[in-house]
């Protein structure tokens, strides 16, 4: 594995990793070298590659356990469908974001129980609101009480589905950081565990939308101007 370059160094690392992933360099369920080991030989800083890790992981090819290191899931390129989704325009991934969002609360709603309802709303205090200098911080907590709406949902095909496109939605979240598109506050965002809660899937899936609208508006001002 060669050393990068120092423009775009997280693609770039993920493109290595990935390419020595896909020539079988690693057996499926391996372990791959830990971060000091890959740090050295991309010649990159662990962040960087912990980085590249997470996308790889999001992508299918890799799996984390904790305690124990990063494994080769897969040496299939299971990339192509989610490249094709991260060019899609912005729009796009939040329409295709909020029908994933809107049918996993609504089945949440209808399969709540109070330990979900407790941990979506720990999820939340922990998210906080972004009051900047630590963005990559505020997507992973943004994210991790999102996926834990769908992770509520008990569907199995929606959860790994949202796994698999988290980058993409990870996007879509690093997109509301910019003024020009507004970032749902900690209100929207309780309003849809307090539909949850409720039970009432109606409930939930209008807050998700009520969460979705301003967002969507903005985008449309933006494709208009």
């Amino acid at each position: 594995m060669q050393p990068l370059s120092k423009t775009n160094l997280a693609d770039t690392a993920i493109e290595a990793i990935r390419g020595e992933i896909l020539a079988k360099r690693w057996a499926i369920g391996e372990k791959l070298p830990n971060e000091a080991t890959l740090s050295a030989m991309l010649s990159v800083s662990r962040g960087t590659v912990r980085e590249a890790v997470r996308v790889l992981v999001a992508q299918g090819l890799l799996e984390t356990r904790q305690g124990s290191g990063t494994y080769v899931l897969s040496t299939v390129d299971s990339s192509r469908p989610l490249t094709m989704a991260r060019r899609a325009s912005l729009r796009d991934q939040f329409e295709a974001r909020c029908a994933l969002d809107v049918e996993g609360a609504r089945l949440a709603a209808v399969r709540k129980t109070p330990d979900t309802i407790a941990k979506l709303r720990a999820l939340l205090a922990e998210r906080g609101n972004y009051e900047g200098g630590d963005p990559a911080g505020f997507i992973e907590r943004d994210l991790a009480f999102h996926k834990a709406v769908i992770a509520a949902s008990g569907n199995r095909a929606m959860i790994e589905i949202y796994d698999f496109f988290s980058v993409s939605i990870a996007q879509t979240i690093a997109a509301t950081l910019d003024k020009a598109i507004p970032e749902p506050d900690m209100q929207a965002h309780q309003a849809i565990v307090d539909a949850i809660e409720t039970g009432s899937p109606e409930k939930a899936d209008a807050a998700v939308r009520g969460f979705m609208a301003p967002i969507l508006s903005a985008l449309d001002r933006m494709l208009l101007s």
